[in-house]
């Protein structure tokens, strides 16, 4: 490839991207924060909760920092309907957030990193002829992490409104899920206390 000097600022934003949730992961007290926020968000912001929690979707997907505690947290707070939605849609927007940050600045390194790999091509052709039914299917059946298929299927052809569609439908059922876990925990520590464990798994 090339040196231009777009493709290196592409790359040392990446670099620091990478380096923000390395240095998120292990030295902030991520379970203390995540608490904070929760209780913030249920003492003191009223009926704007739901929107504040959704939008806080967007800055945890983009730093690949796992969003099920916002997930079980939206239950727990705000019960299965309201809950649910508000996660619903803040899981989209995040994703979304993520997808177009991958497309623009991610892009030539991720492609640089994928092509040795077969099988992701396959995925990439499959995607360049039916899109909405792959993103849709990969949600579904989560065989990779949320934050990372993201900003893998932001370097395939998919047009990001059938990302998104697709995305929020085939969200839906593990977000339900999470959603009605949180209703029934019964204190806001067992909301965040082991955030990492569920990380590992889906978000």
């Amino acid at each position: 490839m090339a040196f231009t000097w777009g493709s290196a600022l592409r790359i040392t934003l990446l670099i620091l991207l990478v380096a923000a949730v390395v240095t998120a992961c292990f030295t902030l007290p991520v379970e203390k924060i995540l608490k904070d926020f929760l209780t913030w968000v249920d003492q003191d912001l009223g009926p704007w909760g739901p929107l504040v929690l959704a939008v806080a979707y967007i800055p945890l997907t983009i730093l690949a920092v796992p969003a099920s505690v916002l997930t079980l947290g939206g239950g727990y707070l705000f019960g299965l309907p309201v809950g649910f939605v508000a996660d619903s849609i803040g899981a989209t927007i995040g994703a979304g957030a993520a997808f177009l940050l991958g497309r623009t600045i991610g892009k030539p390194f991720v492609i640089s990193k994928l092509k040795d790999y077969p099988q992701f091509r396959s995925v990439a052709l499959a995607i360049r002829r039916s899109g909405f039914k792959i993103v849709l299917l990969l949600r579904l059946v989560p065989l990779l992490p949320f934050n990372m298929l993201n900003y893998l299927l932001s370097v395939t052809p998919v047009p990001l409104l059938e990302y998104m569609l697709a995305s929020w439908i085939g969200m839906m059922p593990i977000t339900l899920a999470l959603v009605y876990v949180g209703t029934t925990l019964k204190d806001l520590s067992d909301v965040t206390h082991g955030w990492n464990e569920f990380s590992k798994t889906r978000w």
